[in-house]
């Protein structure tokens, strides 16, 4: 297997690995309110959640930025709440899955701006061990972007089947598109309130 092959393998299994369930839950909470007839909008959030992560791996592969740490799973943590709480105040009627229709190009933009920055703290979570398999001496561009397109192709694995069972739980079985995002919301915040609390506890106990 060829370097930049093995590369986009490690990302792609990286991002699609249950141990790493935290960056699959954000991109729950991410798309909760967006269907399959909304394509376009999902590849271009999950391509501004990339290009995040991207640069903060470029960052700590210079060694401009520290790799990540107990801080940086919190942070991890509270950008999935931010994320299900932002879903929930926007969500006000019953209308079909997407955005809500307050100001939509402004909640849009603001949406591909924050999953950006989102995305630079994620970075720092895939960062450790981007470095542990680049070593050192080694040249970082083609790793990096090799990397890249696995986790990216991973991202696109993982939203596709979240799409995909909203489009059976919301077409198929009939129910109210407003109570899929809303119950997804609600469990993705519970769930990170309890990342957040459990990596404080630890956080202070180590």
């Amino acid at each position: 297997m060829s370097p930049t092959a093995l590369y986009i393998r490690l990302g792609f299994t990286h991002i699609t690995d249950w141990a790493g369930y935290d960056h699959m839950l954000f991109l729950l909470a991410l798309v909760a309110g967006l269907g399959l007839r909304e394509w376009r909008r999902v590849l271009v959030l999950v391509t501004a959640f990339t290009l995040g992560h991207a640069l903060t791996l470029i960052l700590t592969g210079c060694n401009l930025v520290p790799t990540g740490g107990a801080q940086v799973e919190i942070a991890i943590a509270v950008t999935i709440l931010i994320t299900a709480l932002r879903n929930l105040i926007l969500d006000s009627s019953d209308r079909p899955l997407g955005f809500a229709p307050l100001n939509p190009k402004g909640i849009l933009y603001a949406g591909y701006g924050l999953t950006f920055a989102f995305g630079l703290i994620h970075g720092l979570g895939f960062s450790s061990y981007f470095r542990s398999l680049l070593g050192s001496g080694k040249s970082l561009a083609l790793p990096l972007l090799s990397f890249n397109i696995g986790i990216e192709l991973g991202q696109l694995l993982v939203v596709a089947g979240i799409l995909g069972i909203a489009w059976v739980v919301v077409e198929w079985l009939r129910m109210p598109a407003k109570w899929w995002r809303i119950g997804i919301s609600v469990v993705a915040a519970l769930v990170a309130i309890w990342m957040i609390a459990e990596r404080a506890f630890l956080q202070e106990v180590g």
